[in-house]
């Protein structure tokens, strides 16, 4: 399953899925010039198509992607010194390190690895 998120401004969509999270760009396609854009883009194991298809996703989505390197991920992006957000890291009662970022389009993503409490 790839979910599928609705963004509304190409430029802030590359800067934060690309340039903050690191995400690579798969893919990218429009019916035409003027036509809005649709873009996989995936870093590890997680996959995520960004639409500015109206239709497209639901704005203020929330998904959770499972894997491993949450720390590392989080030390990552400290050391961007991203001036739009600060994430940090919460252990959670059933077992999961969680590292929650929102997109600019307030779409919620949570990167999550298993750990034993």
């Amino acid at each position: 399953m790839v979910p599928v998120l609705r963004i509304f401004d190409e430029p802030k969509a590359r800067e934060f899925y690309v340039g903050y999270l690191g995400f690579d760009i798969d893919f990218e396609h429009r019916f035409d010039a003027n036509a809005p854009l649709f873009m996989q883009v995936s870093r590890g194991g997680a996959t995520l198509r960004l639409s500015e298809h109206h239709g497209d996703g639901t704005p203020g989505s929330f998904v959770t992607l499972i894997g491993a390197g949450v720390e590392a991920l989080h030390q990552e992006l400290r050391d961007k010194r991203y001036k739009y957000l600060n994430p940090g890291l919460e252990t959670t009662e059933w077992g999961t390190l969680d590292l929650c970022v929102t997109d600019p389009f307030n779409n919620r993503l949570t990167f999550s690895e298993r750990i034993k409490l």
